[in-house]
C-alpha cells in the first residue's frame, strides 16, 4: 500500500499541478494581465507548486529530511539525468552566455543556501533571506525580458494555449481542484515515503533524495526531452537552471518561514557538495562554449545512476570520508 501511496500522490501532484497552472494562466489572461508578468509568476511558481507543497507538508509533519532531501535531490537529478537524458537524443547547445549568467546566479543561491543550512537550522529569517534572493533574481529578470520585448513570454505560454480553460467560473474550478489535489496528494506521498523508508531501513534523508526527489522532477524530465526532440536545447537547458533555483531559493525559503527545519548531517556533509560540484560542472561547460554532447549526457546519467545506487547500498562509508 505505501507504494501505491507513493504512486497515486505523485499522479495527483502532476495532474493537479498542471489543472492549477492552466487555470491560474487563463484567469489571468480573462483579466487582461501581461503574458511577459503571468509567464515570470504564474507559470514559474505554479510549476513549482508540487514541490512546495511537498516539502512544506514534510516540515509540518517533522520530516524535514524529506523536505531538505526532496530540493538537494531534485537539484542533483536535474543536472545529472534531466540534462543528461535529452542531451542522449540531441547534443544540447544554447547562448553560452546566457546559460553561464544563469549558472553562476544558480550556484550563487546554493551557496547561500549552504551557508544558511550549515547554521544547523533553516529559521523563518533565512527563509525570508532566500525567499528575497529569488524575488530580486525574478525582479531582475523580468527587466531583461521586458527590453526584449513578449516574444520569449509568447513562446513560454504556448503550450498552456491548447484546452485553456474559456470561462472564470471554469479557470476558478481548475484552480481549486489543482490547490485541493496538491494537498491531498502531498500527503499521500508524504507519509507513503515515510513509510518506505521505515521498511526499508534507510533514512528520511535518502527517501527524500532519491524517490521524492525523482518523482516531483518528472515534469522537468518530460520537458527536456520534448525540447531535445524539437533540437530546443535552450528551453531544457534554461528548464533545469530555473527549477534548481526556484528550489533552493523559493521552495525552502517558504517552507521555512511556515516551519523552520533543521538540516540533516548526510546532506550537509555530503549531497550539498555534491548538488555544488554538479553546478560547478555545467559552469565549466558553458564557459568553454561547449554543447552537452550524448557522451557527456551519458556520462552524467551513469553519475546518477551511481548516486542513487550509493544512497541505498554505499553512502555510509563515503559519508565517513567526507566527514574525515
Amino acid at each position: 500500500m505505501m507504494y501505491l501511496q507513493v504512486a497515486a500522490g505523485l499522479v495527483i501532484l502532476l495532474v493537479c499541478g498542471e489543472l492549477l497552472v492552466r487555470g491560474s494562466v487563463a484567469l489571468a489572461e480573462q483579466f487582461n494581465i501581461s503574458k511577459l508578468i503571468i509567464g515570470f509568476t504564474i507559470v514559474a511558481f505554479g510549476t513549482s507548486a508540487p514541490e512546495l507543497v511537498v516539502c512544506v507538508q514534510a516540515a509540518l509533519d517533522g520530516a524535514s529530511g524529506i523536505a531538505i532531501g526532496n530540493v538537494v535531490g531534485s537539484n542533483i537529478a536535474n543536472i545529472l539525468l534531466v540534462l543528461g537524458a535529452p542531451a542522449l537524443i540531441y547534443p544540447l547547445t544554447c547562448d553560452n552566455h546566457s546559460a553561464l549568467r544563469d549558472c553562476l546566479i544558480v550556484i550563487g543561491g546554493s551557496l547561500l543556501f549552504t551557508a544558511l543550512a550549515w547554521t544547523g537550522q533553516i529559521a523563518f529569517w533565512q527563509g525570508f533571506v532566500l525567499s528575497l534572493t529569488l524575488a530580486v533574481v525574478i525582479y531582475l529578470a523580468y527587466r531583461r525580458a521586458k527590453r526584449g520585448g513578449e516574444e520569449a513570454a509568447n513562446e513560454a505560454l504556448e503550450e498552456y494555449e491548447e484546452n485553456m480553460p474559456k470561462s472564470i467560473r471554469v479557470s476558478m474550478g481548475f484552480i481549486l481542484l489543482g490547490l485541493a489535489g496538491l494537498i491531498g496528494g502531498s500527503r499521500l506521498l508524504v507519509h507513503g515515503a515515510v513509510d518506505i523508508a521505515v521498511t526499508a531501513g534507510v533514512s528520511q534523508e535518502v527517501i527524500g533524495l532519491t524517490l521524492v526527489a525523482l518523482g516531483t522532477s518528472l515534469p522537468e524530465l518530460a520537458t527536456s526531452i520534448i525540447a531535445a526532440l524539437r533540437k530546443h536545447g535552450d528551453v531544457a537547458i534554461g528548464n533545469v537552471l530555473g527549477s534548481n533555483l526556484f528550489n533552493i531559493t523559493g521552495i525552502i525559503g517558504v517552507t521555512a518561514m511556515i516551519k523552520p527545519m533543521s538540516a540533516p548531517e548526510q546532506i550537509l556533509h555530503f549531497d550539498l557538495f555534491l548538488m555544488l560540484a554538479a553546478s560547478a560542472a555545467l559552469i565549466l561547460i558553458f564557459f568553454l562554449k561547449k554543447p552537452i554532447s550524448r557522451p557527456i549526457g551519458a556520462l552524467m546519467i551513469v553519475a546518477y545512476l551511481a548516486y542513487v545506487t550509493a544512497q541505498f547500498f554505499g553512502l555510509s562509508g563515503v559519508h565517513s570520508v567526507a566527514m574525515i
